[in-house]
């Protein structure tokens, strides 16, 4: 499989030349109140995020009435509710998903969300947002996986929870549909321990996979995905709150509104940082090179005809001025010298 290694989101490019696709994941830490929700926006665009990612779902669609909440949510939330009351206060309607792309396009940064069930994949198709994130909950949910594949528009695919052999068969799922896919790593606990971001599985995937990588972060803090654009991550994601305090399964383990704007300015330091993939000098080291490198003199005096040898030349710093001591051994030693040289007198190019 050879995945497109360059995608276009809403005029912005991801390719492993780009910069870094940051996602700003605000999820379902609005509340259901689209005023919470639209300052998650706010947050998102002053921080100089690319996206900001919501998640759509039909609460009966997604889950049977009885199911346990997961040990984080029974952490972070009311232990007398189900899992399915939980999100049910938390879904976001077709309506509410246009009222937010809206003010998006007003804030001039891309509106996502996820779907979650196959309603809320065809109803947010409707808004023809530009790309489509599945979560880890998907990922072995291959007839999910070719619905959204069948839509055309690109895919970022997490991998929390699943074997590398699963992986395999979802991008297979995927792949005679749509080859527009950015594979996530990602250990879907929220927050998880530094020990257990396994960055090293996104150079697994590149060994296994011709396909752009990323990584959604769930660490603390600013956390791991800086570390991974290294690495060849192309995307990155995190979560972020207005407030950690608040209720709601999500919000401790969220970036808070200051810890958002750090992620970013470091995310795109690390981008500074990265340059360019070209070895050559900068513009920068041209006077530099010119002033520190060496080039080739005579170590003492050489007569016309002598041969150069390891011990009458020698590299000393010249300003610049005469030839790279790197022609030293093809273009010099063991040749004869066409005219006489003082000590220290650069050599020229016979």
């Amino acid at each position: 499989m050879k995945f497109n290694k360059k995608l276009n989101i809403q005029n912005t490019e991801i390719s492993e030349s780009s910069g870094t696709f940051v996602i700003a994941e605000a999820g379902v830490n609005h509340g259901g109140d689209m005023a919470v929700a639209k300052k998650l926006i706010d947050l998102a665009s002053d921080a100089g995020a690319d996206a900001v990612k919501f998640q759509t779902f039909k609460s009966e669609h997604l889950i049977l009435k009885d199911v346990k909440k997961a040990p984080y949510q029974e952490k972070t939330t009311s232990k007398s509710e189900t899992q399915l009351e939980m999100l049910k206060k938390l879904e976001v309607s077709r309506e509410q998903n246009l009222e937010l792309k809206r003010y998006c396009e007003e804030k001039k940064i891309i509106f996502l969300t996820t779907p979650f069930d196959e309603i809320s994949l065809d109803e947010i198709d409707e808004l023809n947002l530009p790309a489509y994130k599945i979560a880890s909950t998907d990922t072995t949910n291959l007839p999910f996986l070719k619905k959204v594949a069948k839509k055309g528009k690109p895919i970022f695919l997490s991998t929390g929870m699943t074997y590398l052999a699963e992986v395999q068969m979802a991008l297979e799922t995927i792949y005679e549909y749509n080859q527009d896919v950015v594979l996530l790593q990602c250990t879907a606990n929220y927050p998880i321990e530094d020990n257990e971001a396994n960055l090293s599985v996104i150079n697994t995937f590149k060994r296994h996979f011709d396909i752009l990588v990323g990584y959604s972060d769930h660490t603390v803090g600013t956390g791991a995905a800086a570390f991974a654009i290294p690495m060849g991550a192309k995307v990155v994601e995190k979560h972020f709150t207005i407030d950690k305090t608040l209720d709601g399964p999500d919000h401790t383990a969220s970036l808070s509104p200051a810890e958002l704007k750090e992620f970013v300015r470091i995310v795109r330091k690390v981008d500074s940082f990265m340059g360019s993939d070209v070895k050559k000098p900068n513009l920068s080291e041209i006077k530099t090179r010119a002033s520190l490198q060496k080039c080739l003199v005579a170590s003492c005096s050489i007569k016309e005809g002598e041969l150069f040898t390891e011990e009458n030349i020698i590299a000393k710093r010249t300003g610049g001025i005469g030839i790279s001591p790197i022609y030293y051994y093809s273009d010099f030693i063991g040749k004869a010298s066409k005219k006489p040289y003082k000590p220290d007198e650069i050599l020229i190019n016979e």
